[in-house]
C-alpha cells in the first residue's frame, strides 16, 4: 500500500493545486458480548481499507473519500476531491491559509504484549464467560453484560511536502455491568467504568480484573438501593478518575475545540461559549487547574507522529494555572486565531474528513494521594462512575450523576450515597478546583466513542486525570 500512496502523491504533485495530503487505513475490529451469563455476540469485521484525498486548491480545501481502491475508483476520487475544491472556493470570503510544514518521515508499530487478534478465540470466549457467570450468581442481579472490544488499525498518511509517515495502533475497551433490583427501583454498578479505552492488547482486559471485581460490583449494586441520596444543597466533592475524565472531556475538550468558535459543529454537537479574544485572559479555573492537548505520550490512545493534514505531534497548553491561553486547533483555524496548529485534526478512518479532535487532553497532576484528598476533606463526598449526563450545546451549563460516591466526614469515608448528581457552569466550576491528587493517582482513560462531525465519526481519545476536589458544588436543584 506504499507504493499506491506514493503514486497518488505523484499525481497530485502534477496538479495546480497549492497542497495535498493522502490517508489510507486497514481497520479491524474485535467484540465479545455475553448478557445475563450467555454469548450474545461474538464477531469480527477485518481488513476495513479506506483512501482519503484533501486538496488546498483556489484557497479552498476539497475532499474525497473512497472504499473501493480500484485505479478508476482513485483516480475519480482524486477529481472529486479538487472538484469539490474549487467549487467550494466560489462561496468563500477569504482563501484559506496554510502554512508550510517541516516534512516527516517516520513509522510508529505499537506491538501488544498479547496480540488479541492472533489469539485462540475460545480462549477469550471462554476468559469472558468466566466473569459472565459470576455476575449472575445473585437473584438480586436482574441484568448483566461483559463487553470487549478490540481495534487495530494501520495507518498511511503522505503529503506534497514530502511527508510520509506509517502507524500501526492496538486500542482495548473491557467492560461489566450489573443491575441490581428490589422490585421498587434498580442501581446498577459498571466496572471499569465508562472510560474504560486503553492503548494496547488482551493484557489490557487482564489489568482492569474484571473478575476479581464481580464480587465488588454486585455488593455496591445491592448496597445502593437501600442507600440514602445526597440532601445538603451545597457540598465539597472529590471526583474519581472514571468521572473525572467524562467532566474534563465535556466540560473542557469539547469546549476548545476552535472549530466550534467558528461555527462549524453548531447544527450536530454545539457551539462552545469561548471567544477569540478570550485566549490570555479569561479565567477558566483555579490557579491549581492546568489542563493541556498531548499527542506525543505513546500510554495515550491519542498519540500520534503527525495528525491529519501533516502538524507533527505537540503538546500545547490550553488552560494555564487557571487562564485560558489556547485552544485545539487546525492549521486553518490556528491562522484565524493567530497561535501555532496543535496537531489536532483527525478522522476515524481515511474516507472520513479530517476534524478537529482531542487526542490526549489531560488535566495535570497536582500533589499527594487519593487518601491524603480524602483526609484533608473535613465533611463532603467522594463520587465516581458515570451514570448519566446533560450539557448544553455552548459547553457552560451542565448536569452530572454518578452510580455510587461515599459520605466523607472528618476525613474519613463513611456510607454510600445512591446516584450523586451535581450541577455548574464551566468556569465556576473549575474555579472551585482546590485540590488534584499526585502523579501517583494521575493515569489515563479512555473511550472508543467520542462523536462529532456530519456524517459522524467516533473518535479513540485518551484524558489523563487524577481525582480532584471541588468546593461548595451545587448537589441539589433546591440550591
Amino acid at each position: 500500500m506504499k507504493k499506491l500512496v506514493y503514486d497518488i502523491i505523484n499525481k497530485l504533485n502534477a496538479q495546480n493545486i497549492t497542497y495535498a495530503d493522502v490517508r489510507f487505513t486497514d481497520t479491524d475490529n474485535q467484540q465479545i458480548y455475553f448478557e445475563k451469563g450467555k454469548l450474545k455476540y461474538f464477531g469480527s469485521d477485518m481488513d476495513s481499507l479506506a483512501l482519503g484525498i484533501r486538496v488546498l486548491a483556489d484557497g479552498c480545501w476539497g475532499f474525497a473519500g473512497t472504499t473501493i481502491l480500484t485505479q478508476t475508483s482513485i483516480d475519480n476520487t482524486i477529481k472529486k476531491a479538487i472538484s469539490n475544491a474549487r467549487l467550494g472556493s466560489k462561496f468563500r470570503k477569504e482563501p484559506a491559509s496554510f502554512r508550510k510544514l517541516k516534512p516527516v518521515q517516520d513509522s510508529y508499530l505499537f506491538r501488544p504484549i498479547e496480540d488479541p487478534f492472533l489469539m485462540d478465540d475460545k480462549y477469550k470466549i471462554d476468559f469472558h464467560e468466566k466473569i459472565a457467570q459470576k455476575l449472575i450468581v445473585n437473584e438480586k442481579i436482574v441484568y448483566s453484560n461483559v463487553y470487549t472490544e478490540f481495534y487495530r488499525q494501520y495507518k498511511i498518511f503522505a503529503n506534497t511536502e514530502g511527508t510520509f509517515v506509517d502507524s500501526l495502533v492496538y486500542d482495548t475497551m473491557p467492560m461489566m455491568y450489573v443491575l441490581a433490583s428490589n422490585g421498587k427501583e434498580s442501581m446498577c454498578r459498571t466496572y471499569p467504568g465508562h472510560m474504560n479505552g486503553r492503548r494496547g492488547g488482551f493484557e489490557e482486559v487482564r489489568k482492569v480484573k474484571m473478575e476479581e471485581n464481580t464480587d465488588v460490583i454486585i455488593e455496591e449494586a445491592i448496597k445502593l438501593l437501600d442507600a440514602p441520596r445526597i440532601e445538603e444543597e451545597r457540598a465539597d466533592i472529590i471526583i474519581g478518575s472514571g468521572h473525572l475524565a467524562l467532566q474534563l472531556h465535556e466540560s473542557a475538550g469539547h469546549a476548545t475545540e476552535a472549530d466550534r468558535i467558528y461555527g462549524k459543529e453548531i447544527s450536530y454537537a454545539g457551539k462552545t461559549f469561548i471567544k477569540p479574544n478570550m485566549l490570555g485572559n479569561f479565567r477558566y479555573g483555579s490557579d491549581l487547574v492546568n489542563i493541556y492537548s498531548d499527542s506525543t505520550n505513546k500510554g495515550g490512545m491519542g498519540y500520534h507522529i503527525v495528525d491529519d493534514e501533516g502538524t507533527p505531534g505537540a503538546t500545547v497548553d490550553i488552560v494555564k494555572n487557571g487562564i485560558l491561553v489556547d485552544q485545539q486547533t487546525s492549521q486553518e483555524n490556528a491562522a484565524l486565531l493567530g497561535v501555532q496548529p496543535s496537531s489536532n485534526m483527525l478522522a476515524s478512518y481515511a474516507d472520513d474528513i479530517p476534524l478537529i479532535r482531542m487526542t490526549n487532553f489531560c488535566l495535570a497532576p497536582g500533589k499527594g494521594s487519593l487518601d491524603d484528598l480524602i483526609k484533608s476533606t473535613e465533611n463532603g463526598y467522594y463520587i465516581d462512575f458515570t451514570k448519566t449526563w446533560s450539557i448544553d450545546d455552548n459547553r457552560n451549563n451542565f448536569q452530572f450523576t454518578t452510580e455510587i460516591g461515599w459520605k466523607i466526614e472528618n476525613g474519613e469515608l463513611k456510607h454510600i450515597v445512591k446516584e450523586p448528581t451535581y450541577f455548574g457552569i464551566t468556569p465556576e466550576f473549575w474555579a472551585a478546583c482546590d485540590g488534584i491528587c499526585g502523579e501517583e493517582e494521575w493515569d489515563f482513560q479512555g473511550t472508543f466513542h467520542c462523536g462529532k462531525g456530519e456524517p459522524g465519526q467516533a473518535m479513540h481519545l485518551s484524558h489523563g486525570v487524577a481525582p480532584a476536589r471541588f468546593k461548595n458544588i451545587v448537589c441539589n436543584v433546591k440550591a
